[in-house]
């Protein structure tokens, strides 16, 4: 019979399941990264994890979804310490930051090799719906904070998947240039903001 668990228990070994995903996706990638491989490291039985996660793809998704609301919650209690007197160019360097803060966590380089999307098409399509309704949630909570008069017009899946283009040029970065990249970044992301701006004037 599989043991059961406190609630306590059931807690501490996601959280632990979790660490370990996000430390073998960043040295190893999500294809080298194993179940055996995480078991190992949190010191359960292999049966164990199954109670837990049907798949290391559910895992792994899970962890980068957690790591995702762990940064943005840090940069939308930032952005809330500036709303005063709000610019477009704070307001910029504010999502640059975000980007970069994205940039250190190493899964650039998962992105860029092609494994999150071999990722995703692995995950259940429900799971996959939920991701973008929630990623949509996330640019709404950030317009919520925003001194705009009027938030109703404002079409939120197209600024979504605008700035979620701006984000994937950084897989472009030597492409684009290593020395100007930042620059090149900041100007893009202004001119979403600017049309930010823009739409409120006319609204």
């Amino acid at each position: 019979m599989p043991k059961k668990f406190s609630d306590n228990e059931k807690e501490y070994i996601v959280m632990r399941l979790k660490e370990e995903a996000l430390k073998c996706l960043s040295t190893y990638g999500i294809k080298k990264t194993t179940v055996d491989e995480l078991v190992k490291r949190v010191n359960i039985p292999k049966g164990t994890f199954y109670l837990f996660y049907e798949s290391k793809e559910l895992l792994l998704f899970d962890a980068i979804n957690d790591l995702h609301n762990e940064i943005q919650k840090k940069l939308l209690q930032e952005l809330q310490g500036i709303l005063e007197n709000l610019t477009v160019d704070q307001l910029t360097d504010f999502m640059l930051r975000l980007y970069q803060e994205v940039n250190n966590t190493g899964l650039l380089s998962v992105i860029m090799n092609g494994e999150l999307e071999a990722l995703m098409r692995k995950l259940p399509e429900e799971t996959v719906k939920e991701h973008l309704a929630h990623d949509n949630f996330s640019i709404e909570q950030f317009f919520s904070f925003l001194p705009l008069k009027e938030k109703k017009n404002i079409n939120i899946e197209a600024y979504s998947g605008a700035f979620r283009g701006i984000f994937l040029t950084m897989l472009y970065k030597r492409e684009i240039g290593i020395n100007i990249f930042d620059d090149a970044m900041r100007l893009m992301l202004r001119g979403l903001m600017l049309q930010i701006f823009e739409e409120e004037k006319n609204d």
